[in-house]
């Protein structure tokens, strides 16, 4: 089994692109479920945030996996199969070119791939924050980590994913704790708040709302706090997650009914509902536009789906606001980032794959190697109770000495192959001298099989 990454990400494709992926509240699970049913992969996690969506995959082969997750993707984003084109599931080995070309030809030129040891590099990298918006930034691994969570307890993960995830959260705390990658890093909020301030001049003089009462609406809010602003409203749906937020940074709670009020007497607005259909319209900005008398007014849309409807839609221009989402933000964030801290982080990235994928090569000869010494202490086993059928009377002292004896040639027989497996492995060819051991000790695949399947816990 190899390693498969397929996904697309603000580096790739542009924001409306990511919002047709994102309307999907299902769509992580929809998309590995359609991966796992095509029997083109054993493991599947999605990574879906506002930024990036990618499948992750253990594949037993390359091309038609390609193919499979393509066709995912594509659904996902709502392209249709033409009419006659074949499905993955149809396709002859390596020929993903019908699925791939008739149902994502539109998505195709977004898309990024890293298989095997790239695949690892790349997982290890996102976790890191380095191929972030923010460069940098701690949330991608609480939401790698909720993405692993919610494919375990679907069952679509297994040991080679679970490995992957487990070591790129383990490098992506490593970052976080022993360079200063955090200190140095901008938020989208911090950002936001930048160009807020150029607009409305300083945050002291602002009155801000937060709609929303999620994860990033929590951390706009918390951030807007930090930077001082004069006022701060929280609006939500569900009115107690609002009262929390609002308790909590020191802001004030209006009802949702009350969102065309809070437009017009807020000069800074952030919005992040995870709605799907826009929550602010251009009607909406101009009527509080008109209210506000032309003072000056700052929107900021983190949201994927976007909250607000976006300028090309607007049927003219609305006097006073200003719109940036999260195309714009990401824009004003390229270079921002410390390049001393991120190239501590790129070093220990690299030190950390090559350590993953030496004991994975390792862990590919080990089941072998495993065999080979059961094979070896079965054979002595055997031998030493023929000598106990044949001479009865051995006392114990000199049956230990045989056998003691006896061991030790076996282990010196076996200390050179195993060696050599071990340092092939690393050289890249293990599997045909793992392969060459067992075709020369005549170990079965059920013996090597056996052996690298942890036995089964008892029912409680």
């Amino acid at each position: 089994m190899s390693l498969l990454v397929i996904g697309l990400s603000h580096h790739t494709a542009p924001l409306s692109v990511l919002e047709a992926l994102s309307e999907r509240p299902d769509r992580a699970e929809a998309i590995a479920a359609s991966v796992l049913s095509s029997a083109t992969a054993t493991e599947a996690v999605v990574l879906s945030t506002c930024n990036r969506l990618e499948v992750y995959a253990s594949v037993p082969a390359f091309h038609p996996a390609v193919a499979a997750i393509g066709e995912a993707l594509a659904l996902a984003a709502g392209i249709e199969a033409p009419e006659g084109a074949r499905r993955v599931a149809d396709l002859p080995p390596g020929d993903p070119a019908d699925a791939l070309a008739a149902r994502a030809e539109a998505l195709a030129d977004h898309l990024y791939v890293r298989y095997d040891d790239a695949a690892v590099a790349h997982a290890f990298t996102v976790a890191c924050g380095l191929d972030s918006m923010a460069v940098g930034e701690a949330q991608i691994l609480g939401q790698m980590r909720d993405s692993l969570a919610g494919a375990q307890a679907r069952g679509q993960v297994g040991e080679s994913l679970n490995a992957l995830f487990q070591g790129a959260l383990r490098v992506g705390k490593r970052a976080h704790t022993e360079t200063d990658i955090d200190q140095h890093s901008v938020s989208l909020v911090q950002i936001a708040l930048e160009e807020a301030a150029a607009v409305l001049g300083p945050l002291e003089r602002v009155s801000a709302a937060v709609v929303g009462a999620g994860g990033m609406s929590g951390l706009a809010a918390a951030t807007a706090r930090r930077q001082g602003v004069g006022s701060l409203t929280i609006v939500n749906r569900t009115p107690e997650r609002a009262e929390r937020l609002a308790a909590a940074t020191s802001g004030v709670a209006r009802p949702w009914a009350e969102l065309a009020d809070v437009l017009a007497e807020s000069d800074l607005v952030i919005t992040c509902t995870g709605a799907v259909g826009h929550v602010i319209t251009a009607e909406m900005l101009a009527a509080s536009a008109t209210r506000r008398g032309g003072r000056p007014q700052v929107v900021v849309d983190l949201a994927l789906p976007r909250d607000v409807e976006p300028v090309v839609s607007w049927p003219h221009a609305v006097p006073g606001v200003s719109l940036v989402d999260l195309q714009s933000l990401g824009l004003l964030l390229e270079g921002r980032a410390d390049t001393t801290q991120v190239v501590r982080v790129r070093e220990l990235v690299t030190g950390e794959v090559a350590d993953y994928l030496t004991r994975r090569m390792e862990k590919s000869v080990a089941p072998t190697v495993a065999a080979l010494r059961a094979r070896a202490a079965a054979l002595v086993a055997t031998e030493m109770d023929r000598l106990d059928q044949r001479l009865p009377g051995l006392d114990e002292t000199t049956r230990a000495e045989v056998g003691l004896a006896v061991h030790r040639i076996v282990e010196k027989l076996l200390h050179t192959p195993t060696m050599r497996v071990k340092e092939f492995a690393m050289e890249g060819s293990g599997d045909d001298y793992a392969a060459a051991l067992r075709e020369l000790f005549d170990l079965e695949p059920k013996d090597v099989a056996n052996v690298s399947t942890p036995p089964k816990r008892a029912q409680p």
